[in-house]
């Protein structure tokens, strides 16, 4: 039996009962009063002995058996009217939990979008249909971090497998080439420089493989940073002429992936810079976002080429990077911090050579 027919038989149930013992006290009061016989007033007139009608209205003697048992068809028909109305009522009252279970069974982990119309007033289970749509808002988050960091753990395994590669056929052709005849100390000493270089180019990409990962995982923490200090620390030391405009910018982020971001902006602006260049850098806040904008004078490069920068070992002209010069996850780093913190990242080619970075986060009071 579904609750629809037990609220039937329930309302039913106690109209019911209201009436017994509705007639029963009226019985009972009749009894003490009149004896077993009262007197009641009838709406239409009753014939006299003599077959002519007296005039309305009259006054006839029934007994309190006849009473009873109009009332109890009376009842029995009030009942009858109660269940239907109730049958009626129940359904009503019940359509918004139907509406939730319809919605509930449409939803799998690959379809958590759709959500319980709130209905109005706000009742019991209109407040229900809101803590279901709470609850969904919940799953929907978990299982897109979940599949953040699914793709992470893919792209860290996919990457380090390529790109550890490459060292590490490095390393067994040196040991290899030099194991293949009597090596000589000079002959030992340059495969180890050789090993020593291979080894410490995996490091580096593992090193900027987990960053990677870490960054992708989302923000951990959060408390307030000034971009323009954190900026400011990764400028020291620079070899290149700096021309910096540095206001204040808060954001509430984690403060070691802000650390690497700006890090990270700067060591690229100078590594991938020319002899003399120099570097611009500026911070501030706008429409209630904080920026972090920094320009080089490198190399040029073709804008249709400038996204793929955004790719793990892959240089403005498509290639992938296998050089010394650094583990090419840069700007990778960078893109997956400022989606972890809800900002928005814009790469310009500049026409004279070099890149303009734009980062764009929400501002200290406006990230919760």
């Amino acid at each position: 039996m579904n609750a629809r027919a037990r609220l039937t038989i329930l309302y039913a149930a106690l109209v019911l009962a209201a009436g017994t013992l509705l007639t029963t006290l009226t019985s009972l009061l009749m009894r003490g009063n009149g004896g077993h016989r009262i007197s009641v007033i009838t709406l239409g007139p009753s014939p006299g002995p003599d077959g002519i009608p007296p005039l309305p209205p009259s006054i006839q003697a029934v007994t309190l058996a006849d009473f009873v048992t109009q009332a109890a068809i009376a009842l029995a028909v009030v009942t009858a009217l109660a269940a239907a109305v109730g049958w009626l009522v129940a359904g009503r009252v019940l359509r918004p939990i139907r509406t939730i279970s319809a919605t509930a069974q449409r939803l799998s982990a690959e379809n958590l979008s759709e959500r319980v119309p709130v209905t109005r007033p706000l009742d019991e289970l209109a407040t229900l249909a809101g803590t279901v749509n709470g609850m969904l808002d919940r799953i929907s988050d978990g299982v897109a971090e979940r599949d953040r960091v699914l793709a992470s753990q893919r792209m860290f395994t996919a990457n380090a497998a390529h790109e550890l590669r490459t060292p590490l056929t490095t390393m067994r052709t040196a040991i290899d080439v030099t194991l293949d005849s009597r090596p000589g100390t000079e002959e030992l000493l340059a495969m180890t420089a050789d090993v020593r270089t291979a080894v410490e180019q995996s490091r580096r990409t593992l090193d900027g493989l987990l960053a990677l990962a870490h960054s992708q995982a989302g923000a951990g923490v959060r408390h307030r940073v000034d971009l323009a200090e954190v900026v400011a620390d990764s400028l020291d030391g620079v070899g290149l002429t700096v021309r910096a405009d540095l206001r204040p910018a808060p954001v509430r982020g984690d403060p070691v992936l802000l650390e690497r971001l700006c890090g990270n902006l700067v060591d690229n602006a100078v590594r991938h810079n020319r002899a003399g260049g120099q570097v611009e850098v500026a911070t501030g806040g706008t429409d209630g976002r904080a920026f972090l904008r920094i320009g080089n004078s490198g190399v040029p490069i073709a804008p249709e080429a400038v996204d793929r920068l955004r790719e793990p070992f892959v240089r403005g002209d498509g290639t992938r990077i296998h050089t010394g010069r650094g583990t090419g996850l840069g700007l990778s780093i960078v893109d997956a911090i400022v989606a972890a913190h809800r900002g928005e990242l814009t790469i310009t080619a500049r026409p004279a050579g070099g890149l303009d970075v734009v980062v764009r986060l929400p501002a200290g009071e406006d990230l919760g």
